[in-house]
């Protein structure tokens, strides 16, 4: 009779659930497909043995999100040609001491829906100097640079950081 209880409580409590599943995960073949050109989508394929009846039934669930992550509105703002053409400029007339990094500053609020992304000057002496400030709007992915002389943020479109 106690054996009997103790098997019910295993066989109905939260460890057994996550032994079963871990059994039926590992026995099913899970896999998680990933796409690197599609960020925001993910899939997670199985095949589940139906216990008794000698058949597999594929379940297949998918996710999407939709936003930008802060390793994405970075990697946007670092390769426009403008940024690079200013931080091989900056690296080449400092001869190699000076690097030009970026940051993401702040991530995106009910009442601000953009990452605020930082490109600065990184300098031997462990100083910075920033030289651009953007906004990448999520989840767009649209980016806007911070004028300075009428201190709001434009469009790229408008932008002319060198006046040629």
């Amino acid at each position: 009779m106690l054996k009997s209880n103790l098997t019910k409580q295993l066989a109905s409590g939260p460890l057994m659930s996550l032994l079963l599943i871990g059994v039926l995960g590992v026995l099913g073949r899970s896999t998680i497909d990933q796409s690197p050109k599609k960020h925001v989508q993910a899939g997670l394929n199985s095949s589940l043995a139906v216990a008794g009846l000698g058949k597999h039934i594929a379940v297949k669930v998918a996710q999407t999100t939709s936003g930008l992550d802060e390793k994405v509105a970075q990697n946007l703002v670092w390769k426009l040609p403008q940024v690079q053409r200013k931080a091989r400029e900056i690296r080449q007339l400092s001869k190699g001491s000076i690097w030009v990094a970026s940051v993401v500053d702040s991530s995106p609020t009910a009442d601000a829906p953009y990452y605020g992304v930082r490109v600065f000057e990184n300098h031997p002496d462990k100083t910075t100097d920033t030289i651009y400030w953007f906004r990448v709007l999520s989840p767009s992915g649209v980016i806007e640079v911070l004028d300075l002389v009428e201190n709001k943020y434009i469009p790229l479109a408008k932008w002319n950081p060198d006046g040629r």
